[in-house]
């Protein structure tokens, strides 16, 4: 067992190192946009992201409670001088979210539209989603180094399942009865997925994001051990240096994130749904 380990750990090193120069180059586009849009919201004067943040949260929840929740939590952010970090942990939140947005919905479709592949694909997500976080940081390290990027792809690998499995789950939801009517009207396969079994499983694409952006902000904390600056990078130091004001300002501040991500997100979701049920009866 122990030479069966050793020559894994040697091929995967040996591996690494061939590669290594192709891997860089094929995450440089990720660092590039990582770091423009942390130096956009760090630049960018802190009346301009909040007006921006209000706005989004407005138009998605449509509720003056929420947007009045997020700018009190905003501001005390500021007051308490977390305001510099919050907005590096928010940078790496949207990205990360965003990514998993793109590579996961397609990957929900096709488990959708294949068994075959839902098959293979489950125990992975199952895998995924059991896994220890702190073991994802073995690999990501291994190929990509230390840095902002690799906590990023360490991220994304921990947050994207619940977005593939519910995307997945809210197409194979929607109505037979729809699709058949569907079929009548003489649709194609990517019609019937544009335009009517993407728009019916919205909402519960909506709750596979919301669940998504939560795991990113609860990874982002361990993946500060690899470079990832921000709040989490703040929390590891009070842990190690034992402040607790620290800590406990610093875990305020995710917790807000998360409360804003998580209201905005679940209201927008909940109007998408009644949406639904207007539109199909």
């Amino acid at each position: 067992m122990r030479t069966v380990k050793r020559s894994i750990d040697t091929g995967f090193k040996a591996l690494v190192r061939q590669y290594g120069d192709a891997i860089d180059n094929a995450v440089q586009p990720l660092q590039w946009f990582l770091n423009w849009f942390q130096k956009l919201l760090v630049d960018t004067p802190w009346v301009v992201i909040i007006a921006v943040v209000l706005a989004i949260v407005f138009i998605a929840s449509r509720s003056w409670k929420i947007t009045l929740g997020t700018a009190l939590s905003m501001l005390a952010i500021g007051a308490v001088g977390l305001w510099e970090d919050t907005m590096i942990t928010l940078a790496m939140v949207t990205v990360c979210t965003l990514l998993s947005i793109v590579v996961g919905i397609p990957i929900g479709i096709l488990m959708a539209r294949s068994d075959r592949f839902q098959a293979v694909a489950t125990p992975i997500l199952d895998v995924m989603q059991t896994m220890p976080s702190f073991v994802y940081l073995i690999p990501v390290v291994m190929i990509f180094g230390i840095g902002k990027v690799p906590g990023l792809i360490a991220v994304v690998i921990y947050a994207i399942p619940p977005i593939i499995r519910l995307t997945n789950l809210g197409i194979r939801l929607v109505d037979k009865e729809v699709l058949e009517a569907a079929n009548a009207f003489g649709s194609s396969a990517r019609q019937k997925l544009m335009n009517v079994q993407i728009p019916l499983a919205l909402p519960t694409i909506m709750a596979g994001i919301n669940q998504t952006i939560m795991m990113s902000l609860a990874m982002v904390v361990i993946a500060s051990m690899i470079g990832v600056g921000g709040l989490g990078r703040n929390v590891l130091q009070a842990i190690t240096n034992q402040y607790f004001t620290v800590g406990f300002l610093n875990g305020f501040a995710l917790v807000a994130i998360a409360i804003i991500f998580d209201r905005a997100s679940q209201a927008y979701g909940k109007r998408l749904q009644k949406h639904s049920e207007v539109v199909h009866g």
